[in-house]
């Protein structure tokens, strides 16, 4: 059955994951499962260190969730082991997995960096991260479920808070053009009826203080730079002939200018290698910057 994914721990940064997914589910039409991995099958419960018990998070954040989307299947599931290996286990069958971004958990803690950026090696599935819009909460307060009742049920309503009002945003290599990025970045516009922003940044040859010899390289180059990037972008235009796309060719690094293309996004997305290299999968530098730096949901999504 298709399905969202999203990773609970009763952090703020899961509970803003699990209302990001839940709008998302509802755009895409499809059921959403919440998973709360832990590496002891019954963690601790009710200790003033430990916080809210398992069975807490997700009961507080299934009823939450199906009290503010009528109509949408939830299931929710705790589950023992490795929290990176489970999430990415469970994400096998899922349309995408959504984790909270810089989350440290009540009950485990597992939305730890350190396991989100293992999910995501460790799957190939599309994962998103998602920051909370409040800093986390205080570790005696106590835990609130993701607060979605008071959102109008109707669909309309549902669909403008899972589109944003921002565009989505992918950064592209116009040397190695990724087609599952591309394919992705452009169908969540088109399913969002939202703007794409594509960015591709570029350098200039170093000139020292000669402004005018920079002006004139500026100026001879940049027209091969936006054809380049127009060529890597026309088949995703006639295939998604809906999606209103802003090429951008900033000069700078690369992250940074995407980071900044970013500010207001609905959705960023960036790729990530399948390949592993003789120390293992990674993420690579320009990704692990927008991970960090972005404050929008950023979608990390795998190729070869």
């Amino acid at each position: 059955m298709p399905h969202v994914t999203v990773g609970v721990d009763g952090s703020a940064e899961s509970a803003a994951a699990a209302e990001w997914a839940a709008r998302e589910a509802v755009l895409r039409k499809v059921a959403l499962r919440l998973v709360l991995a832990a590496d002891s099958p019954d963690p601790p419960r009710g200790g003033a260190d430990e916080g809210d018990s398992a069975d807490d998070v997700l009961t507080g954040t299934a009823r939450a969730l199906r009290t503010g989307y009528p109509g949408l299947g939830v299931r929710a599931d705790r589950l023992s082991g490795r929290p990176a290996a489970v999430l990415a286990r469970e994400a096998a069958g899922a349309e995408l997995v959504v984790l909270g971004s810089r989350g440290l958990g009540s009950v485990r803690g597992f939305l730890l960096g350190s396991v989100a950026m293992a999910t995501i090696v460790e799957t190939d599935r599309p994962v998103v991260l998602v920051r909370p819009r409040h800093g986390p909460r205080p570790k005696d307060e106590a835990y609130t479920p993701p607060l979605v009742a008071d959102l109008p049920g109707s669909d309309r309503h549902h669909r403008e808070a899972a589109e944003g009002s921002g565009p989505v945003v992918v950064g592209v290599d116009v040397r190695e053009a990724c087609e599952p990025v591309l394919d992705f970045a452009f169908g969540e516009a088109a399913l969002r009826g939202c703007r794409l922003r594509a960015v591709h940044s570029w350098s200039l040859p170093p000139f020292g203080r000669d402004a005018l010899a920079l002006d004139m390289a500026l100026r001879e180059m940049r027209p091969d730079v936006v054809a380049e990037l127009g060529k890597v972008l026309a088949p995703w235009r006639r295939r998604y002939p809906s999606v209103e796309v802003d090429e951008l060719t900033p000069v700078g690094g690369v992250s940074e200018q995407l980071v900044h293309a970013a500010e207001g996004a609905a959705l960023v997305v960036v790729g990530r290698r399948v390949r592993t290299s003789r120390f293992g999968a990674h993420v690579g530098p320009v990704t692990h910057a927008v991970i960090h730096h972005c404050d929008s949901p950023v979608a990390v999504v795998a190729h070869d």
